[in-house]
């Protein structure tokens, strides 16, 4: 189990030193912006739906290496689905770094499991959600920052 963990931490770090999806999107439908008052954490996220898909998600800001990789990881797993599939995945990832999943459940996130860790450090979840809640007000088209206090 240690290997696997070992593996995790050095997706994260990866993700964090090299983030993909680093950039503005001028012909993004819509955007919103997140902050974690807690530690400072700052992102905004891109989103161009089309045909009812997410045909492009990026993101811009700073944090740490857990809210940096997680909006990394997040712009891949969502490129493509639909906002419902969207929504079901934020939910799944969310029960799995509250604590509140079922055992096995992370395998069924693939890249995201890596955050499965975070839930034995319960002030880092709110670092890893970040981005997925941004995506939420994002898809919403609420134009109000949120907030992960």
């Amino acid at each position: 189990m240690s290997d696997l963990h070992a593996l995790y931490q050095e997706m994260i770090l990866d993700h964090s030193k090299h983030p993909h999806n680093l950039r503005p999107m001028a012909d993004a439908t819509s955007t919103a912006q997140g902050y974690n008052r807690l530690c400072g954490d700052k992102v905004t996220l891109f989103l161009k739906l089309q045909d009812g898909r997410i045909a492009d998600v990026s993101f811009q800001g700073s944090g740490c290496a857990i809210s940096t990789a997680s909006a990394s990881i997040l712009t891949e797993t969502l490129k493509g689905k639909t906002p419902a599939e969207a929504g079901a995945i934020f939910e799944k990832f969310h029960d799995m770094v509250t604590g509140k999943g079922h055992p096995g459940g992370a395998q069924d996130l693939g890249k995201l499991a890596v955050f499965s860790g975070v839930s034995e450090f319960p002030v880092r979840v709110k670092c890893a959600t970040l981005a997925w809640h941004t995506l939420r007000s994002a898809l919403a088209g609420s134009h109000q920052p949120v907030s992960t206090e």
